[in-house]
């Protein structure tokens, strides 16, 4: 298949997303067009790596723009997405002798992508970054818009920084390897973009939904690009998060907060935002933005995506303050986005929080009777 790209606009300057099948084993090409000679130091996780490995280091060998290839493994489990893993990888890089022209290749899903953009984002002030995501969440969303970071006891995400890359290279390939249940949480992912801003997704996912389930190549050649536009389109226009792109947070408030106060051990990202989208379609009924055959529709797609994790036994106020916690809020107020209706969306900050507490309460009878 032909090579597709995509432009993301940054503060950092233009960089390309590009989708391609076979991309993985031809990538030293685009690589050697962003500079002078550097040394190489691949991130990824054991698992990624025994898989792709060999097609990484095949598709970097004949690259004239480098002088040495390095490659630093650590357990991707999102229970480790911390601190003290960037400081390991921080250190590595040290005594492998990692200088400023250096540069970190992201080799994995949103993990290994948040936690080695952090590192390039930090280590000696900043070196150049390149992903690669292997996983579908990584491929639609999280590779792309610079957003990096790791995560505290206290929440998702808290502590990181923008950091845009200077190419993201997508293979659908990777895809084949991936265990059903990863694959699927990246879905959830795909789901949201129709709902947020997109209508003719979200009606071709209602159509094709089983093609997209079973990998088929032509329905994820229609639905990885369209996502990759999607959200350069919105980070293009707002790089940090500060107008439109809040909008990617459709699900996320809730969806962090299930993940924190889990401890990163229940539930995959996609499905705990999964549950989060879930909710929100609850929350725009209750306050009047979406209606509730909308709502219907959104919830009958996510629960067609496959099972989804039972929720955990937890009041409604513990899961608001762990909401609060969470970086989308202002001043202590939770802030949700919701669909005005399918392939439009706001954000509101009003929902009161007794309607909070009773869409949580209401939400594992609704998604028992749809299973």
């Amino acid at each position: 298949m032909k090579t597709q790209q995509v432009l993301v606009r940054s503060s950092a300057g233009s960089y390309p997303v590009l989708f391609g099948k076979g991309l993985l084993q031809r990538w030293s090409g685009h690589i050697s067009r962003l500079g002078k000679p550097f040394n190489i130091y691949i991130v990824s996780s054991p698992t990624v790596w025994r898989n792709w490995g060999r097609y990484v280091l095949h598709g970097c060998c004949d690259s004239g723009n480098r002088k040495t290839i390095c490659t630093i493994l650590f357990n991707d489990r999102e229970s480790l997405k911390n601190l003290e893993t960037v400081e390991q990888i921080c250190r590595q890089l040290v005594r492998a002798g990692a200088d400023r022209r250096s540069m970190l290749v992201a080799v994995g899903g949103g993990v290994v992508g948040d936690v080695a953009g952090y590192v390039a984002a930090s280590f000696l002030r900043g070196v150049k970054l390149v992903h690669v995501p292997t996983t579908l969440v990584a491929q639609v969303d999280s590779a792309i818009g610079g957003k990096t970071g790791v995560n505290l006891p206290e929440g998702k995400n808290l502590v990181g920084a923008f950091y845009p890359p200077r190419i993201v290279l997508t293979d659908p390939e990777t895809l084949r390897t991936l265990p059903r249940r990863e694959y699927r949480s990246g879905i959830y992912e795909v789901i949201k973009y129709g709902i947020i801003g997109d209508r003719q997704l979200f009606e071709f996912l209602e159509r094709q939904l089983s093609n997209v389930l079973w990998r088929e190549p032509g329905a994820l050649d229609y639905v990885i690009p369209r996502c990759i536009k999607a959200k350069a389109d919105i980070v293009s226009r707002d790089e940090r998060e500060s107008g439109p792109r809040e909008i990617l947070n459709f699900g996320h408030t809730l969806g962090h907060a299930l993940e924190t106060v889990t401890r990163y051990r229940v539930f995959r990202h996609g499905e705990a935002v999964a549950w989060g989208m879930i909710a929100a379609g609850l929350f725009g009924v209750a306050i009047g933005k979406t209606t509730p055959s909308d709502a219907k529709r959104m919830i009958d797609l996510i629960a067609r995506a496959g099972p989804l994790p039972a929720l955990p036994a937890i009041s409604g106020q513990r899961m608001i303050a762990a909401m609060r916690a969470d970086k989308k809020a202002r001043a202590g107020q939770l802030r949700f986005v919701v669909a005005s209706k399918i392939g439009r969306s706001e954000t509101v900050s009003d929902i009161p929080e007794k309607v909070i507490c009773e869409v949580l309460r209401e939400l594992p009878v609704l998604v028992a009777r749809k299973s």
